[in-house]
């Protein structure tokens, strides 16, 4: 099954990342773009019997490795 693990900061963690896009943007002539917001996309596959079972040893990982939980959200994607 492959897994997709969108990652990204708590709306009130600062994004200095984010506002640095958003500065390149603006400088570039697209001022229309605000509030730009970065985050991360991790892909792979998970040899599992079943999307339930592969659902939750992603969100183990998410929980140990991938994601911070004190400072990131993540969802979760599941395909066959």
């Amino acid at each position: 099954m492959k897994a997709k693990v969108e990652i990204t900061l708590k709306s009130g963690v600062l994004d200095p990342q984010g506002k640095a896009i958003e500065g390149a943007l603006a400088g570039l002539g697209f001022d229309e773009a605000s509030g730009v917001r970065q985050g991360k996309v991790i892909e792979f596959n998970v040899d599992a019997p079943d999307e339930a079972a592969a659902r939750a040893r992603v969100e183990e990982m998410c929980k140990k490795l991938l994601a911070n939980p004190v400072m990131e959200n993540y969802a979760i994607s599941i395909s066959a």
